[in-house]
């Protein structure tokens, strides 16, 4: 049996390589393209701060949907179900989010 995928090689720089967290994602998108802001909302911030922007084609948006939902299906198979329930941010420091000191 042949195998005819094209194995692709990508090059991930170090400082790329490191990631960026993001818990909120701002999406907008025109006729001819999806626009994906990745920002972070931390408690005793202002407001969200974008650290990247993802431009991609309909067609890519539509591929990386597909994508997330077959890795999710994966995750949940092997971790269980993914619950929406309410985050419960904790802070070691104490008092950080809310002006009072524990």
């Amino acid at each position: 049996m042949e195998n005819n995928e094209k194995k692709m090689s990508f090059e991930l720089k170090q400082d790329i390589a490191r990631g960026s967290y993001s818990n909120l994602v701002i999406i907008t998108h025109s006729h001819s393209e999806f626009i994906l802001d990745f920002a972070t909302m931390l408690p005793g911030l202002p407001k969200p701060e974008v650290s990247n922007r993802i431009i991609m084609s309909p067609e890519h948006a539509k591929r990386l949907l597909l994508a997330l939902q077959d890795n999710i299906s994966k995750y949940e198979g092997q971790n269980g179900p993914i619950s929406f329930g309410e985050p419960k941010a904790t802070f070691p420091m104490g008092g950080f989010g809310n002006g009072t000191k524990s």
